[in-house]
C-alpha cells in the first residue's frame, strides 16, 4: 500500500466516523465536528485522487466538500441568529 492510498483510507475512517457518530447520536448535524470530520474525509479522498484519478470519484468528493461546507456556514448563521435572539 502506497502513501496515498493510505491517506485515503483515513478520509474513509473520517466519513465513517462522522455517519456513525450520528447515527448513534453523539455527534449532531449542527455540531462543527461532523462537519470537520466530513470536510477531512472529502480532501483526504482527493488528495489520493491525485495519484491515481477516478473522475466520477473526484466529482463525488469535491461536490461533497462544497454541501459540507454549505451546510457548516448554514449551521454557523442559524446558530448565530439564535444567539441574537
Amino acid at each position: 500500500m502506497n502513501v496515498p492510498d493510505l491517506i485515503g483510507l483515513i478520509g474513509v475512517a473520517a466519513y465513517l466516523s462522522a455517519y456513525g457518530l450520528l447515527q448513534l447520536a453523539i455527534l449532531k448535524v449542527e455540531d462543527s465536528r461532523y462537519a470537520l470530520l466530513n470536510a477531512l474525509g472529502a480532501l483526504l479522498i482527493l488528495y489520493s485522487l491525485l495519484y491515481d484519478f477516478n473522475l466520477a470519484s473526484f466529482v463525488t468528493q469535491t461536490a461533497w466538500l462544497v454541501l459540507t461546507a454549505l451546510g457548516y456556514i448554514r449551521s454557523r448563521i442559524k446558530s448565530s441568529r439564535a444567539a441574537r435572539s
